[in-house]
């Protein structure tokens, strides 16, 4: 199997795979294909309560499509955001902890679970749960903006807002902490950030999603205004 990423920041993950190769992809992920494929849609690895957990509280689809080649073949992935696409290299050990949402694609032997971070924690835009990637393999994810990856020496410390982080190694130790005052949080439109401490990578994204949906003025309350129904991890009840 080989691939490339094209086309950034409005990021297109381009796969080739020769017969017998697969790779599974968010429910919605997929723009074209080209070739003898097999799309199969199943539901996630893992058991009901592990499916359960990554749709309703890791803000993935309950159902993913699997792309069987059948001979050579190419397709082409992409994510909602308009952002860049990067490739986790998912190894024994080394394992990620990623932002909720940012799922696009994986290759056979990638397991991906939810991990519950705990009210004082609070990373990635302050979600309470992330995803938790493991096992053997590839993971493709997308966020908005461009994707910055630095990679921290043992004891070597870096602090990013929480709003920012896309992905972290496992192996990494963090802690949430506050950025200056109150008077800070209130008017310099800071509060919480993540400190991290290596050895890990960890990976960035340059835009704020929530910043520019206010520069927008968008309001979520405007939809709860023309719509009844309650949300719940993607679906709409009611």
């Amino acid at each position: 199997m080989h691939y490339k990423i094209i086309k950034e920041p409005m990021a297109l993950l381009e796969v080739q795979m020769a017969a017998g190769e697969r790779i599974t992809a968010e429910s919605g992920a997929m723009v074209y294909v080209m070739g003898d494929v097999e799309i199969k849609t199943k539901m996630r690895e893992g058991g009901l309560f592990a499916k359960l957990k990554v749709t309703a509280l890791g803000g993935e689809s309950f159902f993913v499509n699997e792309f069987v080649a059948k001979g050579d073949c190419s397709l082409g992935l992409t994510g909602p955001p308009i952002g860049d696409i990067v490739r986790l290299d998912i190894r024994q050990g080394n394992g990620f902890i990623v932002q909720a949402g940012a799922y696009v694609a994986s290759t056979p032997g990638v397991a991906i679970d939810t991990q519950w971070q705990g009210f004082t924690k609070g990373l990635f835009g302050s979600e309470f749960f992330m995803l938790k990637v493991t096992g053997q393999g590839d993971l493709f994810v997308n966020a908005y903006g461009g994707i910055v990856q630095k990679d921290l020496q043992a004891g070597e410390r870096m602090t990013i807002d929480n709003y920012h982080l896309v992905a972290l190694s496992e192996q990494a130790r963090y802690q949430v902490i506050k950025v200056g005052g109150m008077k800070t949080t209130i008017l310099g439109g800071e509060g919480l950030a993540t400190e991290v401490t290596g050895p890990g990578s960890v990976y960035f994204q340059t835009k704020n999603l929530r910043e520019f949906v206010d520069l927008l003025g968008l309001n979520q309350r405007a939809e709860t205004t023309s719509n009844t129904g309650v949300r719940f991890g993607g679906f709409r009840i009611g």
